[in-house]
């Protein structure tokens, strides 16, 4: 499959199963703390700036975002998870929708299940992996902002973070940073691989 990242545009925002697109294109949900560049991350790969909004501001995603990728894919950005400025009710709320797509939804191939490489996961981001794997939904593992760790060092954080979240060897493990554009070829590789 050749992805034209020049032909892009938002779908739409779904706050709920029947606002999902109804095409049958597969989709790659990328799931993460607030803040660990999710947005970053599908601007990277796709060579934009803004085509997913980028903010300072944590818990900014507040819907399923479904980005078309050259009419043969959706990447579909879920709410960041983790923010504690957020109501209870509004997390309980982003929790049951997220929950609803990724058990429910029949197009989604993968997740793209992002970590800051710079810290040991949270409790947030073992919970997500472990409903990931309980769920048999593939997962590819992006160790986000490598280029605020030395490279020297890459390899005992992906150590720390795979221990931690008793990494899947199954699963694809990927050293990224949208600032030097570190894992951008093996990031689209394990995507195709899904698609």
């Amino acid at each position: 499959m050749t992805i034209n990242t020049n032909n892009l545009t938002i779908t739409i925002s779904a706050a709920s199963k029947k606002q999902y697109p109804e095409n049958d294109w597969p989709e790659i949900a990328l799931a993460g703390r607030s803040n660990v560049g999710k947005s970053s991350f599908i601007n990277t790969l796709l060579n934009r700036k803004n085509f997913a909004r980028t903010s300072g501001q944590p818990g900014k995603t507040q819907l399923l975002n479904f980005y078309n990728i050259d009419d043969q894919l959706h990447f579909v950005d879920v709410p960041g998870y983790g923010y504690a400025r957020v109501s209870k009710k509004e997390r309980e709320k982003w929790g049951k929708m997220i929950e609803e797509y990724l058990t429910t939804r029949e197009n989604l191939k993968a997740v793209v299940s992002l970590v800051d490489i710079r810290h040991e996961p949270s409790e947030d981001d073992l919970m997500m992996y472990e409903f990931l794997k309980y769920y048999h939904i593939p997962v590819i593992l992006v160790a986000t902002k490598a280029d605020k760790v030395p490279r020297g060092k890459w390899n005992k954080h992906e150590s720390i973070i795979k221990k931690a979240m008793k990494f899947d060897s199954t699963d694809d493990f990927i050293i990224f940073s949208s600032t030097d554009k570190t894992g951008i070829e093996e990031a689209w590789t394990a995507i195709l691989k899904y698609l």
